[in-house]
């Protein structure tokens, strides 16, 4: 699929139906997700929730993915298998959920951390969401592709992490994975130009140490090559004029953990 597909303003609001379903059901993961639980408990209840509140997982059987949540923990980037191993304190998490509803997706990603993390798990997480933060706010009409991957970069290796090269943000709407697609590197004012219509997941993934990763044998599971944790957030982003129209939202995950923190 070599074109990019512009929405129009009916579809980009249906496309914010399905991104606030997906941020709801991380908001429920958030609630349940802690030392103890097995990781396929949360896949359950992802895919529980989200058909019981119309939509379809996205993730499920695309190009022939098991499961309907990519969870990786620790030194895994992205594409996780949910298994039988129960989640321990000190772990981190990512959590990476799509839904199709009314034949939209959206697309977004949470790090968890699992019970009390050390300082620098902490700041790995909060410097990667600052990466999608600072990536985020150059996703507007009239910027290009290379000055979102910039900000991320620019961002991330200030503090020496590694930035992830092989795996990279997408369009998103009518396929999960569609044109453009949007590295978390680049050079300012290079790549295409971001155009009304444009729909986009922005995604760092942001390694502790080397940028560098392995690609399991299970043909899906991405993890860092020296064992050090990788943190992961994303949002499903509309392109417009001035500012940038965030579709997904980490309020309900930020209102549960709020929450849970202050009991």
């Amino acid at each position: 699929m070599s074109k990019i597909h512009y929405k129009s303003v009916e579809e980009i609001e249906l496309i914010r139906e399905s991104s606030l379903l997906v941020s709801k059901t991380l908001g429920e993961i958030a609630k349940v997700i802690r030392p103890g639980i097995k990781t396929i408990e949360l896949n359950k209840l992802a895919e529980t929730f989200i058909r019981d509140n119309g939509g379809v997982p996205a993730f499920l059987n695309y190009h022939g993915f098991p499961y309907s949540l990519c969870i990786s923990p620790n030194d895994q980037v992205v594409h996780g298998f949910p298994n039988q191993r129960e989640l321990v304190e000190g772990d981190i998490v990512s959590v990476d959920c799509g839904v199709v509803l009314n034949k939209y997706i959206g697309d977004s990603a949470f790090t968890f951390a699992i019970g009390e993390v050390s300082d620098e798990v902490k700041r790995l997480m909060r410097v990667t969401r600052e990466c999608l933060d600072l990536g985020v706010q150059k996703a507007v009409a009239g910027m290009r592709i290379g000055d979102i991957g910039y900000a991320v970069q620019e961002h991330a290796e200030k503090h020496g992490y590694g930035v992830v090269k092989e795996l990279v943000g997408h369009g998103v709407g009518l396929q999960l994975h569609e044109k453009p697609e949007v590295p978390n590197y680049g050079r300012r004012g290079s790549g295409t130009k971001l155009e009304e219509g444009m729909v986009i997941a922005i995604e760092p993934m942001i390694n502790a140490g080397k940028a560098r990763v392995k690609f399991w044998d299970d043909g899906w599971t991405v993890s860092t090559v020296d064992g050090k944790p990788s943190a992961h957030y994303e949002h499903t982003v509309a392109i417009r004029k001035g500012q940038p129209d965030i579709l997904s939202t980490f309020s309900y995950v930020d209102n549960v953990l709020k929450e849970i923190n202050n009991n």
